[in-house]
């Protein structure tokens, strides 16, 4: 049997533990804890120890967000408490987010005044099946990203060229975390870092992409009610999930609370072969 190439959803890294392949099917979720296929239904059953749980996607794939929508769903269906964190704002329009969630907006005026154009980009209509269920249940929704200033300034100085006044509160990045690394520079298909100062800048922004959403994501949690039913949903790129060496560990190196992370696939019509380190699911949409 050929080898089939590697891939950034079959690179070795992750969990150790889980370095098998696995081969996902069209329209399959995949647990690859448990090396098989389970419903919606059943795997919404298998996270409920988890109280962060981070989709990924491709941001200009419909499905993809399709499925994010599905899932939220089926949580709030299941009874849990959830709350919506999202990449694609930053913490400054936390206030226009809050009006989204109490229903004082209508979608064109929502567009405009959280400033959707600028904060992010895409067309809103790829995202709206996630602000329809946000909508409809009145869930809490959180913009999680940090300034593009600093993210940028990081590439373009390193962390300590940025003032501690302007920091955020956010911890410094620790970039020692060599799975990260290599995921971050596959994932950009250039190869390995060269060594030099400028590398590790860009690569040092990365980390405070995740640092600073993490941060995020607990700071708002400070301030919720405790409740075992609590699911903190974090929707964010492949990028920032695949391997749970992204926000999750940046989660985990600051709290004991469950994190489980799934991770949507680009469509086939094939089936793929995937890394079981890659996520705890993986979802194969039909192209």
């Amino acid at each position: 049997m050929r080898t089939q190439p590697e891939t950034v959803y079959t690179l070795p890294i992750g969990d150790p533990r889980r370095q098998y392949l696995l081969t996902a099917r069209p329209d399959e979720i995949v647990d690859t804890h448990r090396r098989r296929a389970v419903s919606l239904a059943e795997m919404t059953r298998l996270l409920e120890p988890a109280t962060f749980i981070l989709i990924g996607e491709l941001h200009d794939n419909a499905l993809h967000h399709q499925f994010q929508a599905q899932v939220i769903e089926a949580l709030v269906q299941a009874g849990r408490s959830v709350i919506v964190g999202m990449e694609m704002f930053d913490r400054t329009k936390q206030p226009e987010l809050n009006l989204w969630t109490l229903n004082r907006l209508r979608e064109a005026e929502f567009i405009e005044q959280s400033e959707w154009r600028t904060q992010w980009g895409f067309d809103f209509a790829l995202y709206r099946p996630i602000f329809e269920v946000v909508y409809r249940h009145r869930l809490r929704l959180v913009g999680l990203n940090v300034p593009r200033t600093l993210v940028r300034q990081t590439a373009r100085g390193g962390w300590q060229s940025i003032p501690e006044a302007e920091r955020l509160g956010i911890p410094d990045p620790d970039l020692s975390i060599e799975a990260h690394r290599k995921l971050f520079y596959a994932l950009l298909g250039g190869g390995h870092p060269t060594g030099q100062q400028g590398d590790d800048n860009f690569y040092a922004a990365q980390v405070v992409w995740d640092t600073g959403m993490a941060d995020t994501a607990l700071r708002y949690l400070e301030r919720t009610v405790p409740s075992p039913r609590l699911a903190f949903v974090i929707l964010a790129g492949n990028g920032h999930v695949m391997y749970d060496v992204g926000i999750s560990l940046r989660l985990r190196m600051r709290t004991t609370l469950t994190t489980r992370v799934i991770v949507p696939l680009p469509p086939s019509d094939k089936p793929v072969q995937v890394r079981a380190a890659l996520g705890d699911f993986v979802w194969l949409p039909r192209a």
